[in-house]
């Protein structure tokens, strides 16, 4: 019987990706993106899950999360995950021990929608058929060709209307370069393209506040991180003084990080990373501690691992469609969609997720 399946094995293998062209934001630059991949077997079945993290993910999974759920039963992954909490207690919860359960975890409600022969977002149960996206690239070390290029693509090709470039280069000190920046893409797409820009914490408070009120100026509509996530009261501090909604989250490992920002008003949209707080459940507890305190939620990159759990979250207000997992995303798996008028579309007649590993591409990225 169904009910008495369990699971059989947990195995991870992690790749990476360079980039196309070296890429930075406000406090951070990078050649290369990792994704660990986590499979999860009940008998002939596979359920497929993952993370954007380090490959020392890999034995985390293999060593201490695998022997915890390994055994238990196929469809209660509450307990499966409960395990993992309570199993990783003195490994220090945030950070890579979260993203390796977010890896599991995913994987897990994967495998139980295939032995269903379930949609992943038909066993969250849908309130949505498509999930509005966002075109989010934009990085700073583009020259205005290769930002106008990429704009182009989103909102012509994809036909995204709503489209996020990065700003903050160098902690914040080229305040001017961010703004020709800011107005070249408000050239590019227009008035009528919503446009958001993201500091990644980049910014002080009088800074972000100041470049805040010239964003207005562009009709900016968004405004990330515009000074460190990890400064509840600064981020509060700025969205009193500025015209765009300020929204950050993103770095959110466990429930109490979510509810701490919502209830310290910091935010007026909550931002959910599946790949980092914990997985599928974690994601709608947190998303319905937003919807307690009327605040919406936007998915967190990923977006081919993200869409079926957004597509079950009523106070969404959209998901990131983030360039470099775009990529990555096409490159390794079979299954991801292409939005259609800027949504995404979980497959409904497909079991799962919906991805499958393409094992023979994704060997040349192996590591570890």
């Amino acid at each position: 019987m169904l009910i008495e399946a369990r699971i059989d094995a947990v195995r991870a293998c992690a790749y990476t990706v360079p980039t196309d062209v070296p890429e930075a934001d406000a406090t951070l630059a990078w050649d290369a993106t990792t994704l660990v991949v986590c499979e999860a077997t009940c008998g002939g079945t596979t359920g497929l899950g993952y993370t954007y993290a380090d490959a020392a993910c890999v034995p985390l999974i293999a060593r201490t999360l695998a022997p915890l759920v390994e055994g238990r039963g196929a469809l209660d992954v509450p307990g499966a995950w409960d395990a993992m909490r309570r199993g990783v207690r003195n490994l220090g919860r945030p950070g890579l021990v979260s993203c390796a359960m977010s890896a599991v975890e995913t994987a897990l409600h994967d495998l139980k929608a295939r032995l269903l022969q379930l949609p992943l977002a038909a066993l969250f149960g849908r309130c949505r058929t498509g999930v509005p996206v966002y075109g989010s690239g934009g990085f700073t070390t583009y020259d205005d060709v290769r930002t106008r290029a990429q704009l182009e693509h989103w909102t012509g090709e994809s036909g995204i209307p709503r489209v996020k470039i990065k700003i903050g280069e160098s902690w914040g000190t080229e305040p001017e370069r961010d703004l020709h920046r800011v107005a070249l893409a408000r050239r590019t797409v227009g008035d009528g393209t919503a446009l958001y820009v993201d500091a990644n914490g980049g910014y002080g408070v009088g800074q972000a506040v100041r470049i805040g009120r010239a964003l207005a100026d562009q009709g900016v509509t968004w405004y990330e991180e515009p000074v460190s996530s990890d400064h509840l009261a600064s981020l509060r501090q700025v969205r009193a003084r500025v015209s765009p909604d300020v929204a950050a989250g993103e770095y959110g490992y466990h429930l109490p990080y979510f509810d701490a920002m919502v209830h310290a008003e910091a935010v007026d949209c909550l931002q959910i990373d599946v790949t980092r707080c914990g997985g599928y459940g974690e994601w709608l507890r947190a998303a319905a501690v937003a919807a307690g305190n009327g605040t919406e939620v936007s998915g967190h990159c990923a977006p081919s691992l993200a869409v079926h759990v957004a597509a079950a979250t009523p106070n969404l207000r959209h998901l990131e469609y983030f360039h470099d997992h775009v990529r990555i995303e096409h490159l390794l798996f079979d299954g991801p969609a292409p939005p259609e008028d800027g949504v995404l579309r979980p497959d409904p007649t497909t079991p799962g997720n919906g991805l499958v590993l393409k094992r023979t591409d994704a060997e040349p990225y192996r590591v570890g």
